[in-house]
């Protein structure tokens, strides 16, 4: 699986989730850390932590596991890392305070949906 395929798949788990805003940044030529970033947010902690399950279980399915997770307690900002692919799950306020489609508004974004 590509890495692009791995954020298509985060994505449209959110989706299904009911994520609100999901979105594909691909920043391959503007960092070395990942290739894509995977940003949505929730309406409450239970959501977030929500979105933050859908993808693993989905990623997990296709045998496919995280190297890191951050947050996932607290479920304010729940941080998947997949290494070429990391899935930035926030509560509404934290992701519009940090901002990330701001900070890396350089990068592409990936119109795609999971088939």
């Amino acid at each position: 699986m590509t890495s692009r395929q791995l954020a298509i798949l985060a994505k449209a788990a959110c989706d299904e989730k009911k994520g609100i805003d999901p979105l594909i940044l691909d920043i391959r030529k503007l960092t070395d850390i990942t290739e894509y970033f995977v940003l949505v947010h929730g309406t409450s902690d239970r959501h977030v932590r929500t979105l933050a399950e859908g993808v693993l279980d989905r990623l997990y399915a296709k045998k496919v596991k995280p190297l890191h997770i951050e947050g996932r307690n607290e479920a304010l900002w729940v941080l998947l890392d997949y290494g070429a692919v990391m899935v930035h799950v926030f509560h509404h306020e934290k992701r519009k305070f940090y901002s990330l489609e701001r900070l890396w508004g350089d990068a592409s974004i990936v119109k795609a949906t999971a088939k």
